[in-house]
């Protein structure tokens, strides 16, 4: 069976073009993924299709109203897990991306303006999740980066999933992968080092473990 991605937001229009595009298409075409965008203004009662109010005890912005999102998640029979994407979310990493490809579905609700309700995130998401410390303008965003990261992990997405294996993070909560190099061996004075040139494929493997841990320290 494939792996069932549900989207729910109120720009639609957003996700066709990136989904029809390489991995994400290649995924698609493979039979592993099925992709669901839902446009959330279905799911409102008025001729205005409105999604948002302003918020109680007053403030600047707006607040998306739980009622839609509700009504949307049910219409659709969506299981866990529910996902909100939001600042205030733990941050996705690599083992979120195992975790969805391994399911069978999963459900993205994408907020915007100034907030979602609260009843939202308590009692119709399973978890919250974010990209990290920064907030965009909504949630379509952080959803296309995940559900990149998840069906790139399907089989058939990739055509060397050898490739997948040496990226940074894969198999570990943390560490980065070696530096790359490619052909010309010199380019403008800058040569490739000489240890991925000589064909010793136990020192390019240590090199490429040695580079990975210094880098990860470095960077941490």
């Amino acid at each position: 069976m494939p792996l069932r991605i549900n989207v729910v937001t109120i720009f639609p229009e957003f996700f066709p073009a990136p989904l029809e595009l390489s991995i994400p298409a290649r995924a698609a075409a493979a039979g592993a993924v099925v992709y669901n965008v839902v446009d959330l203004r279905e799911f409102t009662h008025d001729r205005h299709r409105t999604v948002d109010d302003a918020p109680y005890g007053g403030g600047p912005g707006m607040v998306m109203k739980p009622d839609p999102f509700f009504e949307a998640v049910e219409a659709i029979g969506a299981i866990a897990p529910i996902v909100l994407l939001s600042p205030r979310g733990r941050v996705f990493t690599h083992a979120d991306a195992v975790r969805f490809a391994a399911g069978s579905e999963v459900t993205f609700l994408c907020g915007h303006y100034k907030d979602v309700d609260q009843r939202v995130a308590e009692h119709l998401a399973t978890e919250e999740m974010s990209l990290g410390d920064f907030v965009l303008s909504g949630g379509e965003p952080a959803a296309l980066a995940i559900i990149d990261a998840a069906v790139r992990l399907l089989p058939g997405a990739m055509s060397d999933m050898d490739s997948a294996r040496g990226d940074s993070f894969y198999e570990r909560r943390d560490g980065l992968s070696a530096p790359s190099y490619t052909r010309p061996p010199e380019f403008r004075g800058l040569p490739v080092p000489e240890v991925l040139l000589s064909g010793d494929h136990a020192r390019i493997a240590k090199w490429r473990r040695e580079e990975g841990e210094r880098l990860t320290r470095e960077r941490g």
